[in-house]
């Protein structure tokens, strides 16, 4: 195999993060990755970031081989290990229930295929929907191909309010908090049972050949994890979060051994402390989003997620604004031995500046 990572590794990866996940790791935990030239010939397809953008007419072993290749032109630093993910969209189980898959050359979206009330919504899941079929056939061939010599992490299912918006769109949904309340707190947790069903059916389709857990976010894990997300309670206020969205991801939380929570944007700050009281919630990404600063504008963000005993996802600004975020707090003898990061580099300097790094932990 032409993918650099030996089977030595893999052990000190699970071992890291086990440490990681238990909060016992004295260092942070860097999934940094550079270019190198593969030893195998390139790849029938180019490789594309969404699967979706293939289309469904693709062969399921020429997308594998495509992410072989990306694979096989990566080196993989500190913490970093081969790692891909199903990527068919955010939110895609609202393709699996029955909304229209539709994707440009940046993204992929989902629209409502008729105009329907809450009242008259009922999520269903289809097994035999073609995207659906797609996945899973995407994932068999990925166990095939690999055979566990590296991580896939699961599609992005997408958070439980966003499928539902959906259906009724955002603009509906809003106006039905006031006007349908209870429709509405069915309507999660139809999509609740279904998100379930979704993840579970993927999952066996490569467990016994992935070597753990991942998700769109390259973070390791031996027990279940998944980044939650809500990017609809970003135009809600906290009272509306804690009745109609917060009772759904508690309960994802207590059902996952690792839940993570994608916090993206200024928007979704008021719900922050409301997230950190979820006992089960073992961790928050913080995404500021363009235009909001780099890694030390958010130290704030970054000391109360630490503070509440929960793992973090620095993201965002380069490679270097984010070591000297990780330095500031581990000068105030905040936790970084909870603190994960992802991120490429491209030049030498930028790998001196990792080194240095680790040696400050004790980790070179």
């Amino acid at each position: 195999m032409s993918i650099a990572f030996t089977p030595e590794r893999w052990e000190q990866t699970r071992a890291n993060y086990a440490k990681w996940w238990a909060g016992k790791s004295e260092r942070p935990m860097l999934h940094v990755t550079a270019r190198r030239e593969p030893d195998r010939a390139p790849s029938k397809l180019p490789y594309r970031g969404f699967i979706s953008h293939y289309g469904l007419d693709v062969e399921p072993t020429e997308i594998v081989d495509a992410r072989d290749y990306q694979l096989a032109s990566t080196e993989f630093l500190a913490d970093a290990f081969p790692f891909t993910w199903l990527n068919f969209g955010a939110g895609v189980l609202a393709a699996y229930c029955g909304c229209e898959l539709r994707y440009d050359e940046n993204t992929t979206w989902f629209f409502p295929r008729r105009k329907i009330s809450a009242r008259d919504l009922h999520m269903a899941f289809d097994p035999e929907n073609r995207w659906f079929r797609q996945t899973r056939a995407v994932a068999r061939a990925c166990a095939e191909r690999w055979r566990g010599d590296v991580m896939v992490g699961m599609t992005d299912i997408g958070g439980a309010s966003d499928v539902v918006s959906s259906f009724l769109t955002g603009e509906r949904m809003l106006m039905d908090l006031y006007d349908e309340p209870d429709e509405i707190k069915r309507l999660m947790w139809e999509t609740h049972a279904l998100w379930w069903l979704a993840f579970r059916e993927i999952d066996k389709q490569f467990r016994t050949c992935n070597p753990g857990y991942s998700s769109w976010t390259p973070i390791y894990s031996e027990e279940p994890y998944y980044m939650l997300q809500s990017d609809f309670c970003y135009m809600i206020g906290p009272e509306m979060f804690d009745t109609f969205i917060k009772p759904e991801l508690a309960a994802s939380c207590r059902e996952l051994p690792h839940a993570f929570y994608h916090l993206d944007g200024v928007g979704e700050l008021p719900h922050l402390d409301s997230l950190l009281a979820i006992p089960e919630l073992k961790g928050v990404q913080w995404i500021q989003g363009d235009g909001k600063g780099g890694p030390m504008q958010w130290l704030d963000v970054y000391r109360r997620i630490l503070d509440a005993g929960k793992l973090l996802q620095i993201t965002g600004g380069t490679f270097s604004e984010m070591l000297a975020a990780i330095d500031t707090l581990a000068k105030e003898k905040r936790a970084v031995g909870r603190i994960f990061l992802a991120g490429g580099i491209n030049d030498a300097i930028q790998r001196r500046e990792l080194d240095a790094f680790l040696r400050r932990f004790g980790a070179a």
